[in-house]
This record gives structure tokens, sequence and C-alpha cells, in this order.
């Protein structure tokens, strides 16, 4: 089988979001170990819950392009499992570290969860094409109007329907996270039909070390934080 022809400006979209995520998580860590000064609030700080909504939305946002090229190049039903797969198991081992990091905290629906259940709805979504736009606005919007305490548990509250938001690490509902990904699905779909080339056309040498990195967005999103974790804690052992 003929290899997919890769998006380099796509890889190199999900490069930079990565790269941002690592930074947020640095500052993260830093504070965490109060090698902050002063220490920051990343729970409640507009500084960095802005950051943190716009880092999400920018993987979201790829994850619906790339299902768009994905479903352009006739993806299988088979490969799309494989990686949805991979998707759902890594996304069981940031629940199982993060419950020994964070044992009050510990993160039950964060984005790899949102990712691993809003692909296989993207994908049934997929023929509604223009639709997506308005289905992407109403998910947003409904968390605003609509809440019950049904939804406040854990068992339930990765819905986004809870009225208020959980003690977590991360949290990534279906809604109203759900309608980013349908507008990176709609934009995807309309770029590949008028302006395919801005999804397509080379990338000038400096950005493409960010579509390499884009290519491997799963395992560097795994590694990083164990490898800046343990450098944190490497250096303080040092500095003892």
């Amino acid at each position: 089988m003929t290899p997919a022809a890769r998006f380099d400006r796509l890889d190199a979209l999900r490069g930079a979001a990565i790269i941002w995520m690592a930074a947020f998580h640095l500052a993260f860590d830093l504070n965490h170990f109060k090698l902050l000064h002063p220490p920051h609030n990343f729970y409640s700080d507009p500084l960095w819950t802005l950051q943190r909504t716009a880092i999400v939305s920018s993987f979201l946002f790829c994850a619906g392009l790339s299902q768009a090229v994905a479903l352009h190049q006739g993806q299988s039903g088979g490969r799309f499992w494989r990686r949805w797969l991979q998707i759902f198991d890594c996304a069981v081992l940031v629940s199982a570290g993060s419950a020994l990091m964070f044992p009050n905290s510990w993160i039950s629906f964060g984005v790899l969860h949102g990712i691993a259940v809003m692909l296989v709805l993207v994908r049934w979504m997929a023929p509604l094409k223009g639709w997506l736009w308005p289905i992407g606005a109403i998910v947003i919007a409904l968390p605003q109007f609509v809440a019950h305490p049904f939804f406040d548990s854990r068992w339930t509250n990765w819905i986004g329907l809870a009225t208020t938001k959980p003690i977590t690490e991360d949290y990534v509902p279906v809604l109203p996270w759900l309608g980013v990904m349908c507008f990176g699905l709609a934009a995807g779909q309309w770029l590949l039909v008028h302006r395919p080339a801005w999804l397509q056309g080379a990338l000038v040498s400096p950005l493409k070390p960010l579509a390499a990195l884009g290519r491997w967005s799963l395992s560097f999103y795994m590694l990083h934080q164990p490898i800046l974790i343990g450098m944190i804690m490497a250096y303080l052992h040092w500095m003892q």
C-alpha cells in the first residue's frame, strides 16, 4: 500500500501546538515544585487558564483537520481504529500516572480521553459537511444553558453538563469541546476542496522541524511530562 501523502503545514501547526503545551507544562511543573517565585495559581489566573483554553482548542482543531485529511485520503476503518486504540491506551496511562502524582485530583477525562471519544463522533458526523459549523456552535453553547447535578460525578462529568467543574488536573469533556473539533473537521473539508495548498504547501526551512515534531505528537505528549518532571527532580536532588 502506498503511504498517504503528508500535509506538512498541518503537521507544523500541530507541532507548534505541542511546543506551546510543553512550555505551559514546564511552567506548571516548576510551580508545582515551588520553583516559581512568586507562586502562580494555574487554576484561576487568566494568564494560565486562557492559555490552557487556547492550547486545548488548537489540539482539537488540528484533530478535526486531521480527520478531514484522513477521510479525504480514504483512511480505512481498520487504520482508524488502530490509531484510536493507541490514543485510548495512552489515555489510560495518563489516568494511572496522574493518580500516582495527584491522588486527589487525578485525570479521569482529560484531553486524550476527550479526543478518543470525539474522534469517533466526528468520523460519524463527517457526511454532514457544511452543517458542522452550526452544529459545532450549538455544542459549544449548550453547556452554558444546560446543566444538572446528575452530571457532576466522575462517571458522568465527561459529557460536559456538570453544574461545577470537577477537581482534576485536566478536564476536556465532550461538551463544549466537540464543537471545536467539528470546526476543525468542517474547515478541513472546505480547505481540501477550495484551498488545498493551505494545508499541503511547502514549508520554509525553519518550520520543517515543527512538521517533523507534529508527526510524532502522541509520542511527544506521552514522554514530555515524565522527562520534564524527571529533570526538575534531578535538579532539586543535585541542589540539596
